[in-house]
């Protein structure tokens, strides 16, 4: 492994989320470095990186403006890190981290749920490891080619490490906003984030998914699972949409006709968005669902509840690799229980 050369920012996960950010941000002139799998790795390298989103931006790197890597080289200090591989790989990539970096090398987990953070600190005792949040959807359309089909802002939570950032990611069209607490807004993502096992299970693109009442119906008792265990819990989730989290669940039950109007903003995806979970189906990996429902099954248990529909969620994705089949609104309603 040859020694890195000079990074202002280190990426590991070069997954869609990875790729899309760092390759913004290297358009910028800012030093990125990808740790990543071969099969995009690879990609990268032979084509390199095309960045396309949903208002008609267009960004282009040559594979010789990218530091690639299957492992954190050696020698490497990087001012910030991201950290973006699955919620499976948090704990492996968290430790190897530890293992090449600096002491107090701050790295930001922009990861799905509510624990990553947490994860990664405990197995990179040595680093300073704080949350964020990416809100939007990034799909990779071909090899290289990763397009952004919703639109939001990043999130973190407050760190001296990322005030000289702030202005860098906004210019890079990547803007970022820093919180106090950023758990509220975590479970408001969460909460929104509870469409990708229907999306996934469905087989749709997203705009199509949300377009069928059935699986917003799917949807919305998946969120007054969640809503109910978070009241208990005392915990008010951050507004994220048009709307508050609590009345979002009212909205998506609407004949489709009405919804279109009442959630114009929901619905501003394009043809080509589809939820990171139905990628991971398709290539057979492992999904982020303990991440998702398994969080909100975890919050209820923790006040004597119990949330059904995220457990039976869990185990439709589960059992995906073993019966692979895409499931109607009509059929995925009737196997998560929900009744008209």
């Amino acid at each position: 492994m040859p020694e890195a050369s000079p990074v202002d920012i280190l990426v590991m996960g070069a997954g869609t989320i990875g790729c899309y950010i760092g390759g913004c941000l290297a358009t910028e002139g800012v030093r990125m470095a990808f740790v990543g799998r071969p099969r995009v790795l690879d990609a990268i390298g032979q084509h390199g990186m095309v960045l396309t989103d949903l208002d008609g931006g267009d960004r282009r790197l040559r594979p010789s403006m990218l530091q690639l890597y299957d492992r954190v080289p050696e020698g490497i200090h990087p001012a910030l890190v991201l950290l973006t591989v699955k919620s499976g790989a948090t704990v492996e990539a968290a430790a190897e981290l530890d293992a090449a970096l600096p002491s107090r090398t701050p790295v930001l987990s922009l990861q799905n749920g509510i624990a990553n953070a947490l994860h990664a600190a405990r197995a990179a005792p040595t680093l300073h490891v704080f949350p964020g949040m990416v809100p939007f959807n990034v799909a990779e359309v071909e090899p290289g080619h990763f397009h952004r089909g919703t639109s939001g802002r990043l999130a973190a939570r407050q760190d001296g490490s990322l005030r000289s950032w702030v202005s860098v990611f906004e210019q890079a069209g990547v803007g970022i906003d820093l919180h106090p607490d950023l758990l509220p807004v975590q479970w408001g993502k969460l909460l929104l984030n509870l469409n990708n096992p229907v999306n996934a299970l469905s087989g749709l693109p997203l705009r199509e998914e949300l377009l069928d009442r059935g699986y917003r119906r799917c949807l919305a008792a998946l969120m007054d699972e969640a809503l109910e265990a978070l009241t208990w819990a005392r915990i008010k989730p951050a507004q994220l949409a048009a709307v508050p989290p609590a009345r979002v669940p009212s909205i998506l039950r609407l004949p489709t006709p009405l919804f279109r109007l009442a959630a114009s903003r929901m619905l501003r995806i394009d043809a080509q968005a589809r939820s990171s979970m139905a990628d991971d189906l398709a290539l057979g990996r492992p999904t982020e669902i303990d991440a998702l429902c398994g969080e909100v099954v975890r919050l209820a248990r923790s006040n004597g509840a119990r949330a059904p529909i995220s457990a039976r969620m869990m185990e439709l994705i589960e059992a995906w690799p073993k019966k692979p089949e895409h499931l109607s609104s009509r059929e995925l309603q009737s196997a998560l229980g929900i009744v008209k």
